[in-house]
């Protein structure tokens, strides 16, 4: 089988795609997934949208990666410009339920909302760290994008733009608060992720690696805990009140200090077997975060 991919520009396109008529708005749409033609569709292939999706699915399976996912109880995921989704579906398959919102980036481009969308992490998160929404969560959403449609399906005026915007920063603000509940509710499984982490980047201090490669990235820490840098930086600020980056300062400072007191090697040599290109970048990151530098550490 042959897999398509899908350059999705527009919102027009989408429509197309999904067999539904010309959008009301050119800019933002909302699908109702159990009004797309399946049997006219695509079985598999790829999408790359250039817009922004918030996306509420029951009954659906896709590939996102390497994994295959079930979206038998419902979970919303959100997808930023360019991101790949892989979709594997047969035709016989139950109807999918859910709906879809999608934004353009141009319709937020020089607004307030625009400006703050990097707040905004879990565009960036994979599939399997998708949000599970309860009934009450659910039917928030949803009171919101039955508005936003109202909205756009009335005669669009001057106050319907901003009253959009004002709408879907309301629904990913409380897409933001349903993500801290659900860090919440998942902290045994959380501290089971900190705890491989703590090993994971102690051992790495601990090895040739950080010689070889350098200092970790977030990025690569994350992928050693099978999560996305964000979600996981996320997972470690909501337990911890540290973000990915601080954690792995603080571990390659303690190895630092550590070197500092206990061996008669110079700054220049500990800085290099910390991995630094340059030991100027190693001897500024000591004071920002110690408060002194390493030779009045290492002089007490």
């Amino acid at each position: 089988m042959n897999d398509i991919a899908y350059k999705v520009q527009t919102i027009s396109e989408l429509h197309q795609i999904t067999g539904f008529d010309k959008p009301k708005h050119p800019l933002v749409t909302i699908i109702d997934y159990s009004n797309v033609d399946v049997q006219n569709g695509p079985e598999s292939g790829s999408f790359i949208c250039s817009f922004y999706s918030v996306n509420f699915k029951n009954n659906c399976s896709f590939v996102y990666g390497r994994q295959t996912f079930d979206h038998q109880e419902g979970t919303l995921h959100c997808t930023a410009p360019e991101q790949i989704i892989t979709f594997d579906r047969k035709k016989d398959a139950p109807v999918t339920e859910g709906w879809g919102l999608y934004f353009h980036p141009e319709l937020i481009r020089n607004t307030a909302l625009g400006k703050k969308m990097h707040e905004y992490s879990f565009f960036s998160y994979a599939e399997h760290e998708a949000l599970h929404l309860s009934d009450q969560e659910k039917q928030t959403l949803l009171s919101i994008l039955k508005q936003m449609e109202n909205e756009y399906n009335t005669n669009i005026d001057l106050y319907t733009h901003n009253l959009i915007l004002s709408n879907i920063e309301l629904l990913l603000n409380y897409c933001n608060r349903f993500y801290g509940r659900q860090f919440i509710t998942r902290t045994n499984q959380n501290k089971d992720i900190i705890i491989r982490f703590e090993e994971f980047i102690t051992n790495y201090f601990n090895s040739h690696e950080i010689k070889s490669i350098g200092i970790p990235t977030v990025k690569y820490c994350a992928e050693a805990m099978n999560l996305s840098p964000n979600y996981f930086s996320d997972l470690l600020k909501s337990e911890t009140g540290k973000n990915a980056q601080e954690h792995i300062h603080y571990q390659l400072l303690e190895k630092a200090k550590t070197l500092l007191a206990s061996s008669n090697k110079s700054i220049n040599e500990i800085a290099f077997e910390l991995g630094f290109e340059y030991p100027q970048n190693f001897s500024k990151l000591f004071k920002k975060k110690v408060g002194i530098t390493p030779t009045l550490y290492r002089a007490g």
